[in-house]
């Protein structure tokens, strides 16, 4: 398989990666009656409440000073994270409409926080501009290698399972092509589904199309997936490790959303949601199936959350 990621890169990550952050529960939520055995990963109970951990526990392992990154908030959060242990100091770079809750626990974790009044897409050409003129390191989420081979891990525990098909959220594409690559390389049987926002779908329409398509805007509450502009390298890669990407509205995400907190007790940012939104748009396609949906992170906004779950 012609990926830039390597399994034994992805198997030794393991011994790099705080240990707070693998091995995750994964079990089956009888609760969620959809159709089909639906399975949680849960990578919400972490100090960063997303998977993001695993893909910054490597960089910052490699880093020898300062960084930047720009971020919607979970890779800011993370880095912040992964580096405050380092003693590493860490800019992150985030669009000022940016959720506030992960905005406050950026600053809380330490990390220098510089906002642009502008989309995430802004936020990676500012990252890059200071990266450029002070020489720091620039870590671009789903470009690194490791913060795909981070994410891979999850892979890696999704082994031992029966699964049928994986639901992946997909924005950058760090996640999916990280699973992807471990589930086609050592369980090819596996059906790897990419699931993204209607109003962002830059790159489920660059899978389709085999060629990079930007948008010009990016509407769903779904920002931690909400990129307009996917890398060229990253397309590449989930070229070779996915089944299939499909779009879900906005309804569904947060139907999605209600259905994990009132049937399993989750609390799930729009973008774990994906998953459930896929399972409940196309309840015939994953009919007896045992499905596993990644829960990829819980960084919401209170007043936000509250209002989305209790909508009729």
């Amino acid at each position: 398989m012609d990926t830039r990621l390597d399994t034994a890169r992805i198997r030794a990550a393991r011994e790099v990666i705080d240990p707070v952050f693998l091995d995750t529960p994964l079990y089956e939520c009888e609760a969620l009656e959809l159709g089909c055995r639906v399975s949680i990963k849960l990578e919400t109970a972490n100090p960063v409440r997303s998977f993001k951990g695993r893909g910054t526990e490597l960089v910052a392992s490699q880093l020898v000073g300062p960084a930047v990154c720009a971020s919607a908030g979970n890779l800011g959060q993370a880095l912040a994270w992964s580096g405050r242990k380092r003693g590493l100091d860490i800019t992150v770079i985030a669009s000022r409409f940016a959720t506030p809750a992960k905005l406050d626990r950026i600053r809380a974790l330490g990390a220098t926080l510089e906002l642009v009044d502008g989309d995430h897409e802004l936020a990676r050409d500012r990252a890059a501009e200071i990266a450029r003129t002070t020489g720091i390191r620039l870590v671009e989420d789903s470009l690194d290698l490791e913060t795909c081979e981070g994410a891979a891990t999850i892979g890696l525990e999704l082994l031992s399972s029966d699964v049928d098909t994986v639901l992946i959220a997909l924005g950058g594409g760090a996640m999916a092509t990280g699973i992807g690559h471990v589930l086609k390389e050592l369980a090819p049987t596996v059906e790897v589904v990419c699931v993204q926002p209607a109003g962002a779908p830059a790159m489920t329409r660059s899978w389709h199309e085999r060629r990079v398509i930007t948008t010009s805007s990016a509407e769903t509450i779904a920002d931690g997936v909400a990129g307009r502009r996917p890398i060229p390298e990253v397309l590449a890669d989930l070229l070779q490790v996915a089944d299939d990407a499909v779009l879900v509205q906005e309804a569904s995400i947060v139907e999605g959303m209600r259905l994990l907190q009132v049937e399993a007790g989750l609390v799930a940012e729009p973008s774990a949601a994906l998953g459930l939104a896929a399972l409940l748009e196309n309840p015939d396609r994953f009919a007896s199936r045992h499905v596993v949906t990644i829960l990829c992170g819980s960084n919401v906004n209170p007043p936000d959350y509250l209002r989305w779950i209790r909508q009729p």
